[in-house]
C-alpha cells in the first residue's frame, strides 16, 4: 500500500497537519515511519477516512437520476452573451464550469451566490497519476 506523508494527507483531506497528527494520536489513523524516518499513513486507510468523512450539502433538487456524480455548490461566476453562458460553481474545494444557453441561465434563475447542483454523466472519465513519482 502507498504510504502518504502527514503533510500530503492533510492537503488531500483539506485539514491542517496538526489535525492529521491528532488523528494519529487518537487512533483515527495509524502512522508509521517511512524510510526517511518521517511519519506517514497508509493510503487505503486515508482514502477510507476521506470517504467516510465527506459530507456534501443536500442536493436541493431531490431528483432521482442515474447520474452518480452530483456536486452541490454556490454559483461564483456567470459570463453570458445573447446566446451562450459560462456558469462557474464552487463545490467544496472543486471548481465546476458548465457551458449552457443564456436562456437556461434565466430559466434556472441562476445568479451569483445561488445554490445549484452540477450533474455529470460521462462515458469517458480520465484519471491521471504522477508518472515515476511516489507520494512519499
Amino acid at each position: 500500500m502507498p504510504q502518504i506523508r502527514i503533510s500530503e494527507a492533510a492537503r488531500f483531506l483539506g485539514v491542517s497537519d496538526d489535525t492529521v497528527r491528532r488523528w494519529t494520536e487518537n487512533g483515527t489513523l495509524t502512522a508509521r515511519k517511512d524510510s526517511a524516518g518521517r511519519l506517514a499513513v497508509d493510503g487505503l486507510e486515508l482514502a477510507t477516512l476521506a470517504r467516510d468523512q465527506s459530507h456534501l450539502p443536500d442536493d436541493p433538487s431531490r431528483t432521482g437520476s442515474s447520474a452518480r456524480n452530483r456536486f452541490v455548490g454556490l454559483v461564483t461566476g456567470i459570463t453570458a452573451d445573447k446566446v451562450m453562458a459560462q456558469v462557474e460553481l464552487q463545490c467544496g474545494p472543486f471548481r465546476v464550469v458548465s457551458l449552457m444557453s443564456s436562456e437556461a441561465v434565466r430559466e434556472l434563475g441562476l445568479e451569483l451566490g445561488s445554490v445549484a447542483t452540477a450533474v455529470v454523466k460521462a462515458t469517458t472519465v480520465i484519471i491521471e497519476t504522477p508518472q515515476g513519482k511516489s507520494i512519499i
